[in-house]
């Protein structure tokens, strides 16, 4: 059998006992099965998930699914790895355990009990944290013990009280790695004093706990339909204060500005609570800050942008930055179709607004990104908002521009919005 295996092109061979039989790869996490057989642990959880009840490679029937890991036979692959290094192996990690059920079950009691010591309680949700850390599957096998009910009980205990402190921070930070429910986020989002403990928690000294009580107020808004909850939610000048000093600060980061504009713009989905934004300096931070953003925060930012260029407070806030405009043309076709979508929507409201910042948006090369908009591939939606941009601002450009010459006809762009 080891005749039949093709040598790398590294020029080592990967050791028979060493392969997994059913990728036939090295394996990374051997873990031994009831029949006595090892595998991969991604390839025989696929296996098992797949329906299959029998071992690949005796064809036994398993009757018992825990999966031990092999000690060691990873500690020789680990060896083998190293030796062969000079030949381009990379060691493999040593994998992090999963989860079992029953551990979880006993760390969920033992964090939920009042009964327990303080300090016990606060141990097991420090590692019931760690777990949910390590993969995707933690998670699921937390997810599936109720661990929501418990970390909103703990969470809301004893808010007003600083005996708890700790315990309600670390279970905020625990409860932000899962979806809400409907029912959960109503229940939250509907009581008054759950609100107001989640907004003073923005002011807290640890950036850590203002980032994930922003996280878990974007959840609840995004995890309900109601449109009166949510906007009580954004009818609390405190949370736009705070959401918008974590994108301001800058010692935020990266998942303080990701937690910041998706918590933003959630927010300012709620069309009469806007001027809040504006009066907090949304408008200011989020051209301050456009340029940190990855592309889907930068997608999301822009977003906020177009939505409160459309009351007149934003308007008037975003002309009020020197570098709004320039930002905004400059953003056309730079970032994907989303982005030049709303930063197109942002300068056809602003320029409506005000006659000089039609000057400053042709001054600063908009008239030649348009028309290279209207002639891409980008989204009918984003061309419509170009066309009517191009046809606003036909009076201000320049005489000798292409806008004005006989073989540009305005009318043949224009699309009926």
């Amino acid at each position: 059998m080891l005749g039949s295996l093709e040598p790398l092109d590294l020029g080592v061979q990967i050791p028979y006992h060493f392969r997994c039989p059913i990728s036939l790869e090295l394996m990374c996490d051997p873990v031994t099965v009831c029949t006595g057989q090892t595998y991969d642990r991604a390839s025989i959880e696929s296996w098992v998930a797949t329906g299959n009840t029998t071992c690949p490679v005796t064809r036994a029937p398993l009757t018992d699914f825990t999966l031990i890991p092999n000690h060691t036979l990873r500690r020789l692959i680990q060896d083998w790895c190293v030796a062969n290094r000079s030949f381009g192996v990379q060691r493999i990690p040593t994998p992090k355990q999963p989860a079992e059920p029953g551990l979880v079950r006993n760390l969920l009691s033992q964090a939920s009990s009042h009964s327990n010591p303080y300090n016990s309680r606060l141990s097991a949700l420090r590692r019931l944290r760690g777990l949910a850390r390590d993969s995707d599957k933690n998670r699921s096998v937390i997810s599936s013990h109720n661990v929501r009910e418990i970390l909103i009980n703990i969470l809301f205990s004893n808010i007003n009280s600083d005996s708890s402190l700790e315990l309600n921070h670390e279970s905020l930070a625990l409860l932000v790695m899962f979806p809400l429910g409907e029912s959960d986020c109503m229940a939250i989002a509907s009581d008054a004093d759950k609100v107001t403990y989640l907004a003073n928690l923005l002011f807290h000294s640890s950036i850590e706990v203002r980032v994930n009580s922003a996280a878990l107020i974007e959840i609840v808004l995004a995890g309900m339909r109601s449109q009166e909850l949510r906007a009580q939610i954004s009818n609390v000048d405190e949370i736009f204060e705070g959401v918008i000093e974590i994108l301001r600060n800058l010692q935020s980061y990266p998942r303080g500005l990701k937690v910041g504009i998706k918590t933003l713009f959630a927010l300012c989905l709620v069309k009469q609570t806007r001027h809040k934004a504006v009066a907090a300096g949304a408008a200011e931070t989020l051209v301050d800050r456009l340029a940190d953003f990855d592309k889907c925060d930068a997608e999301r930012a822009l977003a906020t942008v177009e939505l409160l260029c459309r009351i007149p407070s934003g308007c008037a806030a975003f002309s009020a930055h020197a570098l709004t405009v320039p930002l905004l043309v400059k953003t056309i076709l730079k970032i994907s179709d989303r982005a030049t979508e709303y930063a197109a929507g942002a300068l056809f409201a602003l320029c409506s607004a005000a006659e000089e910042l039609q000057r400053e948006a042709v001054n600063a090369g908009v008239l030649t990104q348009l028309l290279l908009l209207v002639q891409s591939d980008c989204t009918d939606r984003a061309k419509r908002k170009a066309q009517l941009l191009l046809k606003l601002l036909r009076d201000s450009w320049p005489g000798d521009s292409i806008a004005n010459s006989d073989d540009f006809v305005c009318s043949e762009m224009v699309v009926p919005f």
